[in-house]
Formats: structure tokens, C-alpha cells, sequence
């Protein structure tokens, strides 16, 4: 019986391309092992996937949505022989580049896009015994970008005059919402900032909320499944705010969860941030606001 167990030296498992990955494989032994060697392979790919409403849409989705592999690289560690009872370690170094032809994007964890880096380890085992497989995500992120972020700030009012997707306006309460954007253009590591004022409202308010949203495309010529899903969602205000008080806006993008807004000829990973007005009866206005992520 054995167990492998893969050690990154670096604590927070982030890398840029061209970085040296190393680290350590601990092997724990019950009795001596014979196997047929150890490798170590680092891999790299986009999963891309249909919502069930875009399933059957498009044949064509079928061939374009396999996996793109960014990274591929395997290294033997061992050649094949015995290992002693007890602990037996391997250090390993493994530089991260991207196959020929390809580029590495940034970690990211989505619904319907997921772009995951593994080390994989394995033992071959003999005929009758079953191979040892242990795999450790690490995470990359961008080196540099050829965009800066910078400042690009948003002023909006809320009216029942600025609502779309209305079918009867006299039944609309009378509101005024007005706010403050810092920037449509953020850099990922610092905060969306900005701030709300509620001038006037007829209706009670519930709350007020501030809800991240990621919007993935998948697909080919001949058609695109576009689905938006929301990462999280933070209320700024609870109950029936003041009228005239200005109410901060700050929100973090989490990690692994976001990444640098992303556009290839078969995927796309995008954002957008929503001011939503809660009133006392649920009903709800929300103000969209696309975002564009840069790391830098």
C-alpha cells in the first residue's frame, strides 16, 4: 500500500509563464513497493460546456466544444524499481509553458468555462496492482497585458423614464435613484467603487444590492450560447434609506471566480456589475453596468 502526495513550494500556488513550478513528491510506503516508474505531467485546458437550454441548438456546438488543451508536459521522476518502507521524497522542478501555438489565460472557475492547471503524479504499478494517482491544482496568472486599466467612471440616474422592458408605465411607482461608478474599467486585485443616493420614492424600499455578474460565451461560426450567471451578491443598504444620503459602493472580485475580461474565437468570458432596487413588494429595478476585468 502506498500514497503519494504532491508539496508546491511556493504557499499560494501562483505562477506566471516562464516560472519554474517545484516542489517535492512524498511517497509513503506500508512494506517495500515495486513499481514500473513515476512520471509527473502538467496540464492545462479550457472545459467549455452548454447550459441545457442551448443543448441541440447547434450541432455544430458538439465538435468546438471539446476541451483545449493550453499546457501539456510530462517528466519522468523515477525509473521503474523499488521503493523502501516508510517516507521517500522526490523534488521535481517543471517549467510552465504553454503548448506551441497556444496561450496560457488565468485560472478561472466558471460555470459553462473552466480554464484549471494540474500537476499530475503517477505510479505504474504492477499487473495485478492498481497505479497511484495524485493531482494538485496550481494557479496562473498573467505575466503582463498589453491594456492598462484605467480610469473610466459612470454616472447614472434611475427613473421610471430610464426602465426598458416596461409594459405599462402608470403602473410604475415614482422613483429617483441617482449614483456614481469610480470605474467600468477595474483592475481585478483592487475593488469596484462608487457610491448611491435615493432622492425620491413614492414606495418603500426593501434594500438595495449590488449583485456580480459573469456572462460566458461558448461556440463557433455558426452560432454562439450565451448564458449570465451571478457570482455573488452583496446588499449596501437594508430598509428604507434616507432620501439625499450618498451610500458607498464597494465590492472585491473574488479569486479563481473572476478573471481578466477574455475573447477568443471560441469562448468568451465577460462581467457585469447590477445596482439592484429592491421595493417593499419584491418587485425589483436593476441598472447594468458591463464591466472590463485587467489584471494590471
Amino acid at each position: 500500500m502506498a500514497t503519494l502526495e504532491i508539496r508546491i513550494k511556493r504557499a499560494n500556488k501562483t505562477f506566471k509563464e516562464g516560472d519554474l513550478i517545484a516542489g517535492v513528491i512524498v511517497i509513503n510506503c506500508k512494506g517495500d513497493i515495486t513499481h514500473n516508474g513515476i512520471t509527473l505531467s502538467m496540464e492545462g485546458t479550457v472545459n467549455l460546456q452548454l447550459s441545457a437550454r442551448s443543448v441541440g441548438l447547434f450541432e455544430a456546438f458538439y465538435n468546438s466544444l471539446k476541451p483545449i488543451q493550453l499546457v501539456d508536459n510530462s517528466v519522468p521522476v523515477a525509473k521503474p524499481g523499488k521503493l523502501p518502507n516508510g517516507k521517500t521524497e522526490i523534488p521535481f522542478e517543471v517549467p510552465l509553458k504553454p503548448k506551441a501555438n497556444r496561450t496560457l489565460y488565468e485560472t478561472y472557475h466558471g460555470v459553462f468555462v473552466n480554464i484549471q492547471y494540474v500537476l499530475k503524479c503517477e505510479m505504474k504499478r504492477t499487473l495485478l496492482a492498481k497505479d497511484v494517482v495524485k493531482q494538485t491544482e496550481f494557479v496562473v496568472e498573467y505575466r503582463e497585458q498589453k491594456e492598462n486599466a484605467t480610469a473610466s467612471p459612470v454616472d447614472f440616474t434611475v427613473s421610471p423614464q430610464s426602465l426598458s422592458k416596461v409594459k405599462d408605465r402608470s403602473n410604475v411607482p415614482q422613483f429617483l435613484v441617482k449614483g456614481t461608478l469610480d470605474s467600468v474599467t477595474c483592475k481585478i486585485t483592487e475593488a469596484l467603487m462608487g457610491h448611491v443616493s435615493v432622492e425620491h420614492s413614492d414606495v418603500p424600499i426593501k434594500s438595495i444590492e449590488l449583485q456580480l455578474v459573469r456572462v460566458e460565451t461558448c461556440g463557433c461560426a455558426e452560432g454562439y450560447a450565451k448564458d449570465a450567471t451571478e457570482i455573488q451578491n452583496i446588499q449596501i443598504a437594508d430598509g428604507d434609506v434616507a432620501r439625499g444620503v450618498s451610500i458607498p459602493v464597494f465590492m472585491s472580485f473574488p479569486r479563481l471566480f473572476t478573471c481578466p475580461t477574455l475573447a477568443t474565437n471560441t469562448f468568451k468570458v465577460e462581467f457585469e456589475a447590477n445596482v439592484v432596487i429592491v421595493l417593499h413588494d419584491d418587485h425589483l429595478i436593476t441598472e447594468n453596468f458591463p464591466i472590463k476585468l485587467l489584471r494590471f
